[in-house]
């Protein structure tokens, strides 16, 4: 089973957090969060994320 979090609680990375019901089930909404900021007020009581997909980092592409 995957990590919950808490809304408020800081993401600990960046990417697409998945919004879950009071008992852990799906509810296909996310949203996108920065490392280090408050995970969003849910949309109902009892609502936590888990990680849906975190971001990738490509870095510096020279000449």
């Amino acid at each position: 089973m995957a990590k919950t979090y808490k809304p408020g609680e800081k993401a600990p990375r960046s990417g697409q957090y998945e919004m879950t019901g009071p008992r852990g089930g799906a509810t296909g909404i996310e949203r996108t969060v920065t490392k280090g900021e408050p995970l969003p007020p849910p949309l109902k009581s009892g609502q936590q994320y888990k990680m849906a997909d975190p971001t990738k980092h490509g870095g510096k592409k020279g000449k």
